[in-house]
């Protein structure tokens, strides 16, 4: 883009050539949204060279809205699903499109996550390491605040919950974990760990996928200096008891919370067994007809049914 500074594009020792990146995302009828995201990718001082868009048979004009769109600095490809698989299932197809078609890293976003200018640029810069993921800071730009706490490295061994980018160590990259939107990803590491798990709708994979990433050996970064702006919930009752920290969103539509549970538990049983799903299985439960009524009860219990004996899919 003429008038841009110059960027120092990483290259790998395997590489003869600067990192090409596809930045993917899935959408339904959020027209003004994905808009919104595809301009902020055209804004980038290093834009990607491919955006891909899963459309999740969207009934409104997404896909027109964005066809008409012109002048931009990457290829966009608008990818019309034949059925409505939600955010897993519409990453999980453009991702394996943007490999095969020649991408060495992928940078994945919802679409109402809109890459800040110097983004991806900041990601890029340095040596490029494919063994490591590195990803954007998710803000929220009423709070300033994290979307989402960023578990950061404790120092210790362990883990912290850091809220906002005060809370992080000095330096431009902290090692950190669980990180999804704003990941970019790099081919080795997707060669090694596989496909993202489409069946799980949503609500799900934004752990399952970092999970077989830790699971693989591979770390992640966040970069200091690659911010999105992501607007979070904001009806989120946050326990935090005997170490350990849990979250519930108040008044989740109920298919939104099916998918959370269900895909929760499966994912617990998966990690650490069937005590450890039943205990969280039953924290969810209690705070659900706590802090929503027990008009929630039976929905809960079929999430978790259904995430006991592994029945994934859509609803």
């Amino acid at each position: 883009m003429e008038g841009g500074p110059e960027i120092d594009i990483s290259m790998s020792d395997s590489l003869s050539h600067p990192i090409r990146v596809a930045a993917v995302f899935a959408t339904m009828n959020r027209a003004e949204n994905a808009k919104a995201c595809v301009m902020a990718l055209a804004r980038q001082t290093c834009p990607p060279e491919w955006v891909m868009m899963a459309d999740n048979c969207s009934t409104d004009d997404t896909p027109n809205l964005l066809i008409s769109l012109v002048d931009l600095p990457f290829k966009l490809v608008i990818h019309p699903m034949l059925e409505n698989r939600g955010n897993a299932g519409g990453v999980e197809v453009v991702m394996d499109m943007a490999f095969a078609e020649g991408a060495d890293a992928v940078w994945i976003l919802d679409d109402d996550s809109w890459p800040r200018e110097s983004a991806l640029a900041a990601m890029l810069e340095g040596e490029w390491d494919p063994s490591v993921v590195r990803h954007a800071l998710q803000v929220d730009p009423l709070t300033g605040k994290f979307t989402w706490p960023l578990q950061i490295d404790d120092g210790r061994g362990g883990w912290r919950l850091a809220w906002s980018e005060d809370e992080l160590p000095d330096g431009p990259n902290v090692h950190s974990r669980i990180s999804w939107t704003g990941a970019l990803l790099p081919r080795e590491v997707r060669e090694s760990v596989g496909p993202v798990n489409g069946d799980l709708f949503i609500r799900g994979e934004d752990e399952e996928y970092p999970w077989r990433i830790e699971q693989a050996g591979f770390q992640q970064e966040a970069i200091r200096g690659a911010v999105l702006d992501h607007p979070g919930p904001h009806n989120v009752v946050h326990w935090s008891f005997l170490g350990k920290n849990f979250f519930f969103e108040r008044g989740l539509a109920d298919w939104k919370l099916y998918y959370k549970v269900r895909n929760m538990v499966w994912l617990k049983r998966k990690q650490a067994g069937n005590l450890k799903a039943l205990h969280i299985a039953a924290v969810y439960t209690f705070a659900a007809a706590i802090i929503d009524g027990p008009s929630r009860v039976p929905l809960l219990c079929r999430a978790i049914r259904d995430g006991w004996a592994g029945r994934l899919g859509k609803m």
